[in-house]
């Protein structure tokens, strides 16, 4: 019996029959998962079989909240979004803010497992546990905020919460995503997902508040966390006024901001037309997810040339890269710009920009002239044709239709050794940290079951200097398979599970990370962990996830990165000379295999891993 945190329900939503089936949450899946990405997983593993065509009816797209959400705990209002992933044929887990994961809380479902294919454009309306299936016929084709507006308007409430696709995901781009308000759950093509299903979009409203077991001992760990969170020397002081743009000065100066497809780091470091002083002149105020105190998201408007007056939330660290490093772009305007194009598009940022930049990088080497990309000069540094090119993208018009399912299939399609050139781990593109002068980050890119993501694995320890576990030396190898599990299990147990913006982990409790979220637990559900509990819940999300993979023909082989980073050493900057070696690599798995206890031959989770995590009928699923 659920005491707190939990609603203990979730639906089934049904496109094809559109019928929609409420059922309980076993208390045994919450327990041993949280909620979040365990849920998603947990829901994924069991009942997408082998095989699945990602954007197939099969495929099954599920929105999951964690026990903090709805809550008072601060900077808790997050949610997961799961499903076989289009773009890596992998796990793909989004994690989103803003207000929507509250407001499905508040509408009466810790998740939604939406189910098969609508025969024509649809959008889901869910208030306080009733579920209608509404057309969405004049809805196709629209812009996200537009279709955020109109579906508000039809239902008479501009409180009304709302996850939709733009364009590129009803054109089943891989690398589109899905908006809530402006916030993204980006990344691994869920958008195409819900674009094959026909589902334009899914509004929530309700007002059944979320059950606390014990308030008193809630006021008690949300203190000792809120104290933490007021004397971190980052959090206040400047993340919640500059947000993560301001890590563009740092990866600069530490010499891995990315610069023109990973082809010019250390050489390409725009600070002084895109880093925090130049920011701070497009500011013009900031948006808080629900309940969090911090606001780190800040806006920004564009004042020059043809973009003067666009106004976008961000761009964050990651889209200041993609759009400006990776592609060589130093206009903040056009930056700027970018960002809410592909917001409104439903793109990807960081997948969509390291696409253009690789199409950027082919054009300067003459393999795609002016005739193949329809009189665009894609060279690096274009801004103006960068944002035309989003939008052919999103749908697929010209050379956008070439690009517009990321930078794998484009090489594919175009040969010519081509491959590259595609800054990729398993088909998701890179964020926006040359890990060549990072040797963690880099592992976790490595390795994370998503691909490339710097989400499931940040070594905070690398790029921000801060000695927990332990003091790091980001140059060398050795301990970075030990580092990695680590980062990858307290992230996935502490942030992507309960669910709690992930940025808190290191600026605030990175020391008591495992112990604040049994704490936080225990106050709000009941159930009682200890620091040691929590981490094995991370390891369990993690090994599951895994296996997943290997059921899909994931082998130790597609733990890699791109050659450019293995053979060409950084020429410039302040990681000069280093790169990750094929040896390295290597030396990186062995260790993080063992520490894993997974075969080190294969990178698979051995039955004794797995019965060891309650994970024994996973092992079977595994090799049936």
């Amino acid at each position: 019996m659920y005491r707190g945190g939990y609603t203990g329900k979730i639906v089934r939503i049904n496109l094809t029959d559109q019928t929609a089936e409420e059922g309980e949450l076993p208390l045994e899946i919450a327990r041993d998962f949280i909620g979040g990405a365990g849920f998603g997983i947990k829901y994924l593993f069991d009942e997408v079989k082998a095989g699945t065509d990602p954007l197939g009816p099969e495929n099954k797209l599920i929105f999951a909240s964690g026990p903090f959400s709805g809550t008072t705990i601060p900077c808790a209002s997050r949610m997961s979004v799961t499903a076989k992933s289009p773009l890596t044929d992998a796990v793909g887990v989004a994690l989103t803010g803003g207000y929507f994961p509250v407001e499905l809380k508040y509408a009466g479902y810790d998740a939604l497992i939406i189910e098969g294919k609508a025969e024509k454009p649809t959008y889901i309306w869910i208030k306080n546990g009733r579920v209608q299936f509404r057309s969405a016929k004049k809805l196709w084709g629209m812009k996200t905020t537009d279709c955020q507006q109109i579906i508000k308007n039809d239902l008479n409430d501009q409180n009304v919460r709302i996850a939709c696709i733009g364009p590129a995901g009803e054109n089943l781009s891989k690398i589109a995503c899905i908006i809530n308000e402006l916030r993204a759950a980006g990344r691994k093509g869920l958008g195409a997902v819900m674009g094959s299903k026909n589902l334009k979009a899914i509004a929530v409203r309700g007002n059944t508040r979320v059950a606390i077991a014990d308030k008193g001992k809630l006021k008690a760990a949300r203190g000792e966390f809120t104290k933490a969170m007021k004397e971190s020397h980052v959090l206040y002081p400047k993340f919640s006024k500059l947000g993560t743009p301001a890590t563009v000065d740092l990866t600069c100066a530490m010499g891995i901001f990315p610069g023109k497809n990973f082809s010019a780091t250390g050489e390409f470091a725009p600070v002084e037309k895109i880093g925090v002083e130049v920011q701070e002149t497009r500011n013009v105020g900031s948006e808080h997810c629900y309940g969090c105190p911090v606001g780190c998201s800040q806006l920004k408007m564009a004042k020059t040339g043809a973009y003067a007056g666009i106004l976008a939330e961000g761009p964050e660290f990651e889209t200041m890269y993609s759009f400006g490093g990776v592609t060589g772009v130093d206009n903040i305007d056009a930056i700027i710009a970018a960002d809410r194009l592909s917001d409104e598009l439903g793109l990807d940022t960081i997948s969509a920009g390291v696409t253009v930049a690789f199409g950027m990088e082919l054009y300067e080497k003459g393999i795609l002239s002016t005739e193949e990309t329809g009189g665009l000069v894609l060279k690096f540094g274009n801004h103006e044709a960068m944002v035309t090119l989003l939008r052919l993208m999103a749908f697929r018009e010209g050379i956008g239709d070439l690009l517009s399912d990321g930078v794998r299939v484009a090489a594919e399609k175009i040969g010519k050794g081509t491959e590259k050139y595609a800054m990729h781990v398993k088909g998701l593109e890179l964020p926006g940290y040359d890990v060549r002068g990072a040797k963690a980050h880099g592992l976790n890119y490595a390795t994370s079951y998503t691909g490339a993501d710097h989400n499931r694995g940040y070594a905070f320890q690398e790029i921000f200097g801060i000695p927990i576990p332990h003091e790091v030396d980001r140059f060398a190898p050795e301990g970075k398979g030990k580092l990695t599990k680590w980062n990858q299990d307290v992230c996935t147990a502490t942030c992507d599970a309960p669910t709690m913006c992930a940025f808190l982990m290191a600026n605030a409790v990175p020391d008591t990370a495992t112990q604040n979220t049994a704490n936080l637990m225990e106050a709000v559900t009941g159930l009682k962990y200890t620091p040691e509990d929590i981490w094995v819940v991370g390891e369990r999300i993690n090994n599951l996830a895994r296996a997943f993979n290997v059921r899909e023909g994931f082998t130790r082989d597609d733990d890699t990165l791109p050659d450019r980073l293995m053979t060409e050493p950084l020429k410039e900057g302040a990681s000069k000379g280093h790169f990750i070696s094929k040896s390295d690599l290597k030396q990186m798995l062995d260790e993080y295999y063992t520490e894993r206890g997974w075969d080190i031959n294969t990178g698979a989770p051995t039955r004794a891993k797995l019965t060891e995590l309650g994970l024994e009928y996973v092992a079977d699923a595994m090799r049936s």
